[in-house]
């Protein structure tokens, strides 16, 4: 959705009868992009990624065929798997999807996205799809319903995400995305660079520090978004990041090491004045138990579990062994 902001003004400024697209509800499509999202105009043109592109042309006629007046439209699209194999998705799917005209779409919003912090937009729809009213939720603002707080969760997980809810006045789609994971590494080597590499492929954002001050400026520069891994086993470094990132709220924080290492750290953070309470917040030894041996493994094993803490999931089954919803 990021991607959209620059072609969304430009088409806004040139008064074009334009819309905003993305998904209201799913199902199938196998592994998607949840932050994906198109800009369709009348005479054909797109901009934007959904579901590869399958969609386009029909998308445009349905936005072509919103009504004088109408602020929404909602349609449902299908590909089954013959169709979805050329597209080069997963597998097939429906889904319902949302046309907004972009003049309906609030300007904060393409603001705050451009800035890269955490917001989310609310768009309610009354019962017949055909008027939609849209506004603005900043992460850590204050709300006081039930779409507003589901935003809050949602930014909170720093991962995109949609959600759809019904009521008594219609339904309210809660589209939410969040500053990307910033990374704190420190540390250096071979292991601080290839966290990196593997950070940067999950489309988050890393910086490498090597001293406690550097690593508090980095933090506090971006609290919003800041997880930390610690790598350093030196004392003058590791107690004093760990201890200010526990201070500053910081949801993932982990520290690589032995059981002796981890047992050294703890009780230099416990004669630092930390809490028991915080200490639980630590991930050390850090990693989800994958069997990594290799700094490659060990790195995907960190970018695991940071994902894992980040969406609310322990890491500790296989998909298999599960009866919910697999992409959520």
């Amino acid at each position: 959705m990021r991607e959209l902001v620059e072609t969304a003004r430009q088409w806004v400024a040139e008064g074009r009868v334009a819309f905003l697209v993305r998904p209201v509800t799913e199902q199938g499509f196998g592994p998607r992009d949840p932050s994906g999202g198109l800009l369709v105009d009348v005479r054909g043109e797109c901009a934007g990624s959904l579901y590869q592109g399958v969609f386009d042309a029909e998308l445009v006629a349905e936005a072509g065929a919103v009504g004088a007046g109408h602020t929404a439209r909602v349609c449902e699209v299908s590909v089954g798997g013959a169709e979805a194999a050329e597209a080069r998705l997963t597998c097939g799917g429906q889904a319902e999807v949302l046309l907004q005209p972009l003049g309906a779409i609030p300007g904060e919003w393409w603001d705050l996205l451009e800035e890269g912090v955490g917001v989310a937009l609310v768009t309610r729809l009354n019962e017949g799809a055909d008027q939609a009213v849209s506004h603005v939720v900043r992460a850590g603002g204050v709300v006081s319903d039930d779409a507003g707080r589901r935003a809050g969760e949602l930014l909170a997980s720093r991962r995109a995400g949609r959600d759809a809810l019904y009521g008594e006045s219609g339904l309210v789609l809660v589209e939410a995305y969040p500053s990307a994971p910033y990374v704190v590494v420190g540390g250096g080597g071979e292991l601080a660079e290839i966290i990196e590499q593997q950070v940067l492929l999950l489309g988050w954002e890393a910086v490498l520090v090597e001293g406690a001050e550097e690593a508090r400026k980095a933090i506090a520069a971006r609290r919003d978004a800041a997880c930390v891994v610690m790598l350093s086993h030196d004392e003058t470094f590791d107690v004093p990041t760990l201890r200010f990132a526990l201070a500053e709220g910081v949801p993932y924080i982990g520290a690589l090491g032995s059981r002796r290492t981890t047992t050294r750290r703890r009780e230099g953070l416990i004669a630092a004045g930390v809490t028991e309470a915080q200490l639980a917040l630590v991930h050390g030894p850090i990693g989800l138990d994958l069997g990594a041996r290799t700094p490659a493994e060990t790195a995907l094993a960190i970018c695991a579990e940071i994902l894992g803490v980040l969406g609310a999931r322990t890491g500790a089954g296989a998909l298999r062994d599960t009866d919910g919803p697999i992409n959520v």
